[in-house]
């Protein structure tokens, strides 16, 4: 078991190995890529515009603080305060609120300065500054050219196409567009630039310097409030931790400057929005109060009035005490019937407003403000207001008959029938108690009339004075209130940290040392991705494992590439690495016959070129070599050529024999170079060499040359394209199919072994042509699993190549 686990371990090795040496061949590949993408990450870090992160943080207040909530409490409530968060979330990343915070900074006209390639936005730095007419439509998004001539002239150019036009003064953009801009003109600093593009003049500032600003090149841009707002919609707001409500606002920009300047405005506009709406209910409330007042005022003075001149003139002074006690209670009556017309007036007058205002409710007065306590109606108002706030938001980029806007009108529809329903309710029931009042007031009339006529005089004219003291008094303190609270108001949120420029701020885009780690990853990819899909869509056999994935036949020899203008190598060149391959081929063949005697050995192939005529001519002279009497047989009958490689005449030979025109002494010829090979030609191409093979003459054949030879070693036609090698089959003892590194197709040899594994036949597989790599059998091929061939046998072979030269891996290696 430990023995399996380290062939395991073994195997693993060597696949790595592999893959080692499959890179190692294209080395060139890597080396240039790797530099191509390192350069390229050089000038993307160079040319690419910096990205700076600024940051700001709010505290989120927790409104309803003070406030138990018993479902809440119960567990089956949502959490207040994380759906507070949520909605400020919503406020600060809305297009509104950033709307209004572009309109608050000078970001109208943008500069910048020309290096090359490059352009900086230069904020608050810029030497000069354009000062434009808000009242006449300027050309947007066009870039005007800026070259000083001297301190005193510049020249000015702007080229663009289908450009916008856009009233900073109306906030709207005109429905023409301009098809084409083609501008150039030279001016002095102050004049006033007038065109059909634009109306601006451009002035120099403090931060002008002559001998700096006169050799660069500057250009600026008018931008309209909602590009710039989109510009500024990507900012990232999140809460500091999971249990914090304080909110960290984070924006990336080219300008660091730019961008401080821009979330400092958004965090103050966010909370003075917030008190704006406090401060504008407050002051519809004043001024519905005052306007009731000036009412009141009028009639409480002619009261008074009348009141003095009746006492002066009749010289009553004072009441009697019971008259005083009905007195008293009839003004309380009265002033509770006063009130409550006040509110009924209110109650028609937000009626009608809401009826009649369809834009905005910005001067709607809240009912809390007047004293009206109720749920309901208060709730709707404010549900009511909020929609009206979605809707303006809404309409800053999107239609009336946007999907977002239509759903939004119907909801206001349905609250607004809501409040007119519930406010109409209200009126009803204000009405009855009214009346009631009225009544009871008018019963205590009826008791006053036994009175004397100038006591019952004097009660109308305190009464009349009282009530409108009375509702003065009531409108007075309520218009206290509401200035008290207008005056306390403060933003229900806080901002904790400003966002600053620190000296150590850092461009977080680009990345320069993880853009070089992903170019150096990427420079070893792409080649590596090469190397491996070219051998994934490579159909030839490559590698030891293409032939060993396709069939469990043993592997009789591996025989490496020959470079020599022969094929015969083995007798020409026998110390060289291949002729000691054959040794090797012949050694494991002597267990493959299993001692049989004579030997009969077939050496086929799937189609021509795979080399099986140059492993039959040599193995054939390894075996006569070694001192064995061995005959070559050339049953290539269709295409004979082994007469070309030893000289000799192919005028009698197998087809001559098997049709019975010679005998077999008669197509003997000695081989000429090696002492014991014979060599059989196949004679002149006949027109039937499958039959011929199949019939009796044949078998007596190779009778006869058993008895005559130790060694048959048959050159065979392609297995793939007929079937001769199969007819053979039946007086062999050894199969050999060749298999050419690079050259067998898969698909083709793995067709040909199925089909001789389905008839049951034996055969051995012969890789041939292996090319020779970094002293290893090119992907793994050699004498077990891709160890070097040089390793076992450097300086035996009169070929050897690697004598001074080696690698520097060749040289950790040898160390080891």
């Amino acid at each position: 078991m430990e023995h399996f686990e380290n062939f395991n371990q073994q195997e693993e090795d060597v696949d790595l190995k592999v893959i080692f040496f499959k890179f190692s061949r294209y080395w060139y590949l890597f080396v240039v890529s790797v530099f191509v993408v390192l350069i390229l990450a050089f000038l993307f870090n160079r040319y690419a515009s910096p990205e700076y992160e600024v940051s700001t943080t709010v505290l989120v207040k927790d409104k309803n603080s003070n406030t138990l909530d018993p479902s809440k409490f119960l567990g089956f409530g949502l959490d207040n305060s994380q759906q507070n968060i949520e909605n400020e979330i919503g406020k600060l990343s809305s297009f509104s609120l950033a709307y209004r915070t572009v309109q608050q900074l000078n970001f109208q006209v943008s500069y910048f300065e020309t290096d090359g390639l490059l352009s900086k936005e230069l904020y608050d730095a810029a030497p000069f500054e354009v000062v434009f007419d808000s009242t006449v439509p300027q050309a947007v998004g066009l870039k005007y050219d800026l070259t000083f001539i001297n301190k005193d002239e510049y020249r000015i150019e702007a080229e663009g196409e289908n450009i916008k036009k856009y009233n900073f003064a109306k906030h709207v953009f005109l429905n023409e567009r301009l098809k084409k801009v083609h501008f150039i003109g030279t001016y002095h600093f102050g004049d006033k630039v007038h065109t059909k593009y634009n109306a601006f003049k451009i002035i120099l500032n403090d931060r002008f310097n002559p001998e700096e600003d006169l050799a660069k090149t500057y250009h600026f841009v008018f931008n309209d409030y909602v590009s710039l707002t989109k510009q500024y919609m990507g900012i990232k707001i999140a809460p500091i931790n999971r249990q914090s409500s304080i909110l960290k606002i984070t924006l990336k920009s080219a300008n660091l400057d730019k961008s401080v300047a821009y979330l400092n405005m958004l965090t103050k506009v966010y909370l003075n929005s917030n008190l704006e709406m406090k401060n504008r209910i407050a002051e519809n409330t004043i001024r519905f109060i005052n306007a009731q007042l000036g009412i009141i005022s009028d009639s409480l003075s002619v009261a008074q009035k009348d009141l003095q001149q009746f006492r002066s003139s009749k010289e009553i002074m004072d009441l009697s005490f019971q008259t005083q006690q009905v007195f008293k209670y009839m003004s309380n009556l009265e002033k509770q019937r006063a009130e409550l017309k006040i509110k009924s007036q209110y109650y028609d007058n937000l009626k009608t407003y809401i009826q009649k205002n369809e834009d905005n409710l910005n001067n709607l007065v809240a009912p809390s403000a007047m004293g009206i306590e109720d749920p309901a109606l208060n709730a709707l108002v404010a549900q009511l207001i909020e929609l009206y706030n979605k809707k303006a938001e809404s309409l800053l980029y999107s239609t009336e008959k946007s999907p977002t806007v239509v759903t939004i009108n119907s909801q206001i529809l349905t609250t607004k029938r809501a409040i007119i329903e519930n406010v109409t309710n209200i009126i009803q029931n204000a009405n009855g108690t009214i009346k009631e009042l009225s009544d009871h007031i008018g019963r205590i009339n009826n008791q006053l009339d036994v009175l004397p006529y100038r006591q019952q005089q004097l009660i109308n004219f305190e009464r009349r004075f009282k009530l409108d003291d009375n509702i003065y008094t009531f409108l007075l303190e309520k218009r206290s209130d509401a200035q008290i609270t207008k005056a306390s108001n403060m933003p229900d949120n806080e901002i904790i940290d400003k966002a600053r420029v620190y000296a150590s701020n850092e461009p977080v885009f680009p990345k320069k040392s993880l853009n070089y780690l992903i170019a150096f990853i990427l420079g070893l990819a792409f080649p590596a991705g090469y190397v491996l899909a070219k051998d994934y869509l490579n159909d030839m056999v490559v590698e030891r494992k293409d032939v060993e994935n396709v069939t469990k036949f043993p592997i009789a020899g591996q025989l490496l590439h020959s470079d020599k203008e022969t094929q015969l190598v083995v007798s020409e060149f026998p110390k060289s690495s291949i002729a000691e391959s054959f040794r090797s081929m012949r050694t494991n063949i002597q267990y493959l016959a299993k001692g049989k005697s004579p030997v009969t050995v077939m050496v086929a192939a799937d189609m021509t070129s795979a080399g099986k005529t140059f492993v039959s001519i040599n193995l054939a002279s390894v075996y006569a070599q070694y001192g064995k009497k061995t005959v070559l047989l050339g049953f290539d009958l269709r295409k004979p050529k082994i007469y070309h490689d030893f000289k000799l005449s192919n005028d009698n030979g197998l087809s001559s024999y098997l049709i019975g025109n010679a005998k077999i002494e008669d197509i003997i010829q000695n081989s000429g170079v090696t002492e014991h090979l014979d060599i059989i030609l196949a004679g002149p191409v006949p027109p039937n060499p499958a039959e011929l093979i199949a019939s009796d003459k044949t078998t007596e054949l190779f009778e006869r040359l058993k008895e005559m030879y130790d060694y048959i070693i048959i050159d065979t036609p392609p297995m793939g394209l007929v079937t001769d090698a199969f007819l053979l089959m039946a007086y062999t003892d050894v199969n050999l199919f060749v298999v050419r590194q690079n050259h067998t197709h898969k698909k083709v040899f793995a067709s040909i072994i199925k089909d001789i594994e389905e008839r049951g036949m034996n055969m051995s597989i012969v890789i041939n042509d292996i090319i020779m790599e970094n002293g290893n059998f090119g992907y793994g091929y050699g004498y077990g699993y891709g160890y070097g061939y040089e390793s076992m046998g450097s300086g035996y072979y009169t070929d050897d190549k690697y004598k001074k030269k080696r690698s520097f891996l060749r040289r950790l290696m040898n160390k080891d």
